[in-house]
């Protein structure tokens, strides 16, 4: 039995025409960054403005052990991570389906018929086809291409393109979300150690104001010290019970946030007992880098991909100008016998091609060829926008780091001045040189510097986080299937 074949010249004609197209898209030239070359430099931006900042994974930045196991486990867990996946799996399959266009589509049909046509003759159904008895089945089979455009002006080399782009602008997208989780973990992260810390120092309070309370309602006894002492020791008391309340709240929230982004249970002996641990962990970065870093963020990366998706959009609207030419083509067999039903004799085919065009659309087309160009021309400005507030967002953070050391050693110095001011007006409190009010004031002072002490080292976490997430260059959120800039497409 043979087997059934399309003729070779009629399939070698087909794929030569198909990958012959020409492109009508303008060459895309990536834009010039519309920002200075280097990152700002200054008394505000540290001594280290020559260094450059490496392109350096999570690990690197967050040294702690047990964020970087929480940091792995949100990765494989995080359900918005599993959201971004599934869209750039069907954004892959998007590329596919357009790029089905540009192959010629076969399908094959066949079919029987049985007849009895009383005698002599033809068989029904079959034209042409002798009958060799009364009665008897005929088979058919047919294979072939209908209709298929070809794509002599790029139409759809150029919308495949087009669509392959914007595949690669979702990937870049699911990164800019990889990137997010690491650095809204960490934050969460950090958050929990000052918070913690935050509640160790209302607990402190706590048991100092009830001494105090003890010691005033005793001079109160032996009188020794009016009512209003009394009054205004329990006030301070019952402001740090309020505290301790607030802060057992944050803390089981800035839990349930991590529990959130890590996306499921998470050993708790994995959190920073303070602020301290937080910032201990977090290596500093350097400013003074290339500006072009910035290049590397996910948000500029999807800006320009989607740039070059609307380059080759201008490609399919200019083909749309010119006529379509169509091919299609027929191959078959038709047999009353079973075991003749491939003989060369039954065998049958017919092609044929077609152009059709149009002579007026009252200027449609070429609106479309303008209404991509402007598009293409607001992608542009997107692109150099999504440059532009990258720059300024690592500069405001770099400026940020630039005077946080001489914040954090203020607010270090006022904690230590509040904390010696406190124990001295207590003791002249107690040898009765000092009035109550001058060591209540003294203990508000205290603990107010030690929580803005606290505020002060966790903004030296969160530049840390904030420097990590503006500069978009961690290797380790980058998803496998995103090639580098000049890498042959997976696509």
């Amino acid at each position: 039995m043979r087997r059934l074949r399309f003729p070779s010249r009629l399939l070698a004609g087909l794929s030569a025409l198909s990958l012959g197209a020409c492109s009508l898209a303008p060459t895309y030239v990536t834009p010039a960054a519309p920002v200075p070359p280097t990152l700002p430099a200054g008394d505000a931006y540290l001594a280290e403005a020559e260094a450059a900042l490496p392109a350096v994974s999570y690990a690197e930045i967050f040294r702690d052990p047990g964020l970087q196991q929480l940091i792995a486990q949100a990765l494989e867990n995080n359900r918005d991570l599993q959201v971004a996946a599934a869209n750039v799996t069907a954004a892959r399959a998007l590329v596919r389906v357009v790029r089905a266009d540009q192959i010629p589509a076969i399908g094959v049909t066949g079919g029987g018929t049985y007849a009895d046509n009383g005698g002599s003759g033809t068989i029904a159904g079959s034209p042409g086809v002798a009958a060799s008895a009364r009665r008897g089945w005929a088979y058919s089979a047919q294979g072939g291409v209908s209709s298929f455009e070809l794509d002599f002006f790029g139409k759809y080399a150029n919308a495949t393109e087009a669509q392959r782009n914007d595949a690669l602008a979702s990937e870049a997208a699911a990164r800019t979300v990889r990137l997010a989780v690491v650095a809204d973990l960490v934050q969460a992260w950090a958050t929990y150690g000052a918070d913690r810390e935050l509640l160790a120092i209302a607990r402190a309070t706590v048991t100092n104001a009830e001494r105090s309370v003890e010691l005033t309602s005793a001079r109160l006894r032996g009188g020794i010290a009016p009512r209003t002492d009394l009054r205004q020791a329990e006030q301070v008391l019952e402001t740090a019970r309020s505290d301790v309340a607030e802060q057992t709240t944050a803390l089981a929230q800035d839990a349930n946030a991590i529990r959130l982004l890590v996306g499921s249970n998470f050993d708790q002996a994995l959190l920073p007992a303070g602020v301290d641990d937080v910032v201990n962990s977090l290596a500093p970065l350097a400013a003074g880098t290339s500006s072009q870093v910035l290049l590397r963020r996910p948000d500029v990366v999807q800006a320009e991909y989607q740039l070059r998706a609307a380059n080759a959009d201008i490609g399919v609207a200019r083909a749309q100008l010119f006529p379509s030419i169509t091919l299609n083509g027929l191959t078959g067999f038709a047999s009353d016998a079973l075991s003749s039903l491939f003989s060369g004799s039954h065998f049958r085919w017919s092609g044929g091609a077609s152009a059709s065009g149009s002579i007026f659309n009252a200027g449609g087309r070429q609106a479309n060829v303008e209404v991509t160009k402007a598009q293409r021309d607001a992608a542009l400005a997107s692109y150099e926008r999504a440059v532009q507030i990258a720059f300024r967002e690592v500069s405001d953070a770099l400026a940020d780091q630039g005077t946080l050391s001489e914040r954090l050693r203020a607010a270090t110095a006022g904690t230590d001045a509040a904390a010696d001011t406190a124990r001295l007006t207590e003791a002249r409190y107690r040898f009765g040189v000092d009035s109550f009010l001058a060591s209540l004031d003294a203990q508000r002072s205290l603990y107010a510097a030690q929580r803005a002490l606290i505020a002060t080292r966790l903004a030296v976490a969160n530049n840390r986080i904030t420097l990590y997430r503006v500069l978009g260059g961690d290797r380790a959120t980058a998803t496998a299937a995103i090639p580098p800039r000049d890498a042959p497409s997976p696509f």
